[in-house]
């Protein structure tokens, strides 16, 4: 395992072994300080970065089949930090069961700003976006001012029941746009990061319903990253509906008539 280093840049290809990776994020995490990321955004983008590289390790080539993973950074001049992670394998993605595994993309999600997937018969790519707010200074992007506090979000109006293979998820009230950031969450973590399948049932969804609208569509992006598409249940003349189709929104879930 050999760093491959330019301006601005880092990489480094390894044998998909699990023995690998501390030695990847040790490195990885020294060239992140090198270029002046911060404490907590290194550990943020460590995490992301570790768990698309478990994923690699873990599901990428078969039990007995040899394999490497190919890990690429980049930092640029706006402070914003890009790293792609590879493999050379078939995916092999895991059963939709409600337990530990799958939160893999949950935490990625969490942690970086944008997590792209790409997934061909030659092999996934993971791609990872942080924009750091922790820069010390003196490197070549100055950190941004810290924003105002936010207020409190409203209280989160669904509830998620597990099936049997799936979540289904009950919108009840109004879900205004300052609660789009708890709604989705609260979605993503029962759907697994979009790994599980999940239906979300919208006949009880009040008329202020932008945040729910804006979280579907994050939430849907998720489900379609890890082969899944998003079932939504909705009255056919109803509001909820008349918001998804003014959206957009149906055009990356299943809407379905709910019965």
């Amino acid at each position: 395992m050999t760093d491959q280093l330019a301006d601005h840049h880092w990489g480094v290809e390894f044998p998909a072994q699990a023995g690998q990776l501390a030695a990847v994020r040790a490195r990885l995490d020294d060239w992140l300080a090198g270029e002046g990321l911060g404490e907590d955004d290194r550990y943020d983008l460590l995490i992301a970065v570790n768990e698309a590289a478990s994923n690699a390790v873990e599901h990428a080539y078969g039990p007995d089949q040899p394999g490497t993973v190919h890990i690429d950074a980049e930092a640029r001049p706006d402070g914003t930090v890009r790293v792609v992670v590879a493999d050379c394998g078939t995916w092999r993605v895991p059963p939709p069961a409600l337990s530990s595994r799958g939160r893999g993309l949950l935490l990625m999600r969490e942690n970086v700003d944008e997590v792209l997937v790409d997934r061909q018969p030659s092999g996934t790519t993971v791609t990872l976006v942080v924009t750091p707010r922790h820069r010390r200074r003196g490197t070549f992007a100055a950190a941004p001012p810290l924003p105002p506090p936010r207020p409190p979000a409203p209280p989160e109006p669904v509830h998620v029941t597990a099936r049997e293979g799936w979540v289904e998820v009950l919108v009840l009230g109004d879900v205004p746009a300052p609660a789009a950031p708890a709604i989705r969450r609260r979605i993503l973590t029962a759907a697994r990061g979009g790994s599980v399948p999940v239906v979300v049932d919208l006949r009880a969804l009040g008329e202020r319903n932008e945040g729910l609208i804006r979280s579907l569509r994050a939430v849907a992006e998720a489900a379609a990253a890890a082969g899944n598409r998003v079932v939504v249940r909705a009255p056919e003349n109803g509001h909820a509906r008349r918001a998804l189709v003014a959206a957009g929104v149906d055009q990356v879930i299943d809407l379905v008539p709910h019965v």
